[in-house]
């Protein structure tokens, strides 16, 4: 059995893995979703949030699990899940990337998004607490553009507030510790905020042990959950490299 630790992007709350959970489980795996502080439910607190919080905050979860887990991050949660990495390497099995930031050290989310050529044009909105939002009216174009409509719809309900600081932190790893867990990527190739061709660049940087690609959005757990947990799943019962 796998414990697969989920961790959303931007804007995103524990909430967008619902889809994709049951999934896991009916496999006769663990999924866990932690809600980052200040995110989903916890969204009135997320001007207080940042990423040295957030990976101090899963790196105590892993401390409490019975075996190294298998940590999933969706776009900016790919920036946690490195850093978590990168200061607990032996509490993580594997790091699974889906159109995730697989950041070098020292780049930010905010840094390598600026120059993500072809990337859907996106109205933020940025809020004198330090968090921003993103226009609704973008959400679908940029983020669930083969989603159905009605789940597009259940998203734009629910996402919340980002806190800026988190986008503009740079991301510390090292190849001794980061460098040293499994690595797998998940493309979307009609991906209009992280473009195939930025995850491709990020690839090259940091090389993975193996990329899975699907035919979908920005956002699989909404857009093609069967497909994200049939991947997952396949790359559980992957010896490791």
């Amino acid at each position: 059995m796998t414990t697969f630790v989920l961790i959303p992007g931007a804007w995103h709350g524990a909430w967008c893995w619902e889809r994709v959970i049951p999934l896991l489980a009916a496999a006769g795996h663990r999924a866990l979703a932690p809600e980052l502080h200040g995110m989903g439910a916890d969204q009135a607190r997320a001007a207080e949030a940042t990423l040295a919080g957030w990976v101090e905050q899963i790196g105590a979860a892993l401390q409490t699990e019975p075996a190294p887990v298998v940590l999933v991050g969706h776009s900016r949660g790919g920036a946690v899940i490195s850093e978590v990495a990168e200061r607990w390497p032996e509490r993580v099995a594997g790091l699974v990337y889906v159109a995730a930031l697989l950041l070098p050290d020292g780049t930010s989310v905010r840094d390598t998004l600026a120059n993500a050529a072809g990337a859907a044009s996106v109205d933020i909105a940025r809020h004198d607490d330090g968090t921003c939002t993103i226009a609704a009216a973008d959400v679908g174009p940029a983020l669930y553009n083969t989603t159905p409509p009605d789940w597009t719809a259940r998203a734009i309900d629910r996402l919340g507030p980002e806190p800026r600081g988190v986008l503009r932190s740079p991301v510390r790893v090292t190849a001794e510790r980061f460098g040293r867990v499994p690595r797998h990527y998940v493309e979307c190739r009609q991906d209009r905020t992280i473009p195939l061709a930025t995850q491709r660049a990020m690839q090259a940087a940091w090389p993975c042990a193996t990329v899975a690609t699907l035919d979908c959005d920005h956002s699989p757990f909404y857009s093609a959950p069967e497909a994200l947990a049939a991947t997952l799943l396949d790359l559980a019962g992957r010896p490791a490299p």
